[in-house]
């Protein structure tokens, strides 16, 4: 097997071991430390970076090579979270189109969550890197693009994102059999069927992922309300 054969955050932990299995790859800690040199010293910079740290270094990183669920609370976070936090640390200098980063986001997010890619991206350590940059880098173009637009466009764009991790978690709460080969025995270690576990994925990101979202509308809606009510010069 070569070196980018096998699972990224390693083998699926037991609860036992999950604790002590902290992921200090050197690549990962130099993606991040780069990361924090492009966010600037500012606020929404050091929290988007204090969250990549948690999906990327923290036993979450291993337990999402286990439970199907934590893989999309690890997803969520990178592209609901960490996303529009450095798209708040480095904004857009002028208003941007939202539609084609929109389309980006939205058939990145499908297509690593189909079963072939999906369980080739756990598998091979080079297309999990890609996996992960695609969904970050895709997820930061929509959101400085939602966050540039004037009015109350933007929040429009951000329901839009909403609805379409929405649907994708809807059809994975309800499809009637597990569709990932990678979480086919782990989740049992945890105490779920593998079904179970996909269910509750697909629930993760269809109604708890539309807080963040939620949030990030209202941010934009209050945007536009003060700009509205703004005395004029």
């Amino acid at each position: 097997m070569s070196g980018w054969e096998g699972a990224y955050c390693g083998p699926a932990p037991s609860p036992a071991e999950l604790l002590g299995r902290w992921n200090l790859d050197p690549v990962a800690l130099g993606a991040i430390l780069l990361v924090a040199l492009w966010a600037g010293r500012n606020r929404p910079g050091a929290a988007a970076v204090a969250v990549l740290a948690l999906a990327l270094v923290s036993p979450l990183c291993a337990l999402s090579s286990a439970l199907f669920s934590a893989r999309v609370l690890h997803h969520v976070l990178l592209v609901a979270v960490a996303a529009p936090l450095l798209a708040l640390a480095r904004p857009a200098r002028t208003p941007t189109g939202a539609g084609l980063p929109f389309l980006l986001a939205t058939a990145a997010l499908w297509l690593w969550h189909a079963p072939g890619p999906y369980d080739a991206a756990l598998a091979h350590k080079g297309l999990y890197g890609i996996m992960q940059i695609s969904l970050l880098g895709t997820a930061v173009l929509f959101w400085r693009a939602a966050f540039s637009r004037p009015g109350g466009s933007g929040a429009l764009w951000v329901l839009l994102a909403y609805m379409a991790m929405g649907l994708l978690g809807a059809l994975l709460t309800f499809a009637p059999a597990p569709l990932y080969a990678a979480h086919a025995v782990a989740p049992l270690l945890w105490g779920l069927e593998p079904l179970a576990d996909q269910q509750l994925g697909g629930l993760l990101m269809w109604v708890p992922a539309g807080l963040p979202f939620a949030a990030w509308g209202a941010l934009l809606a209050r945007r536009a309300w003060a700009a509205s009510t703004e005395e004029p010069a």
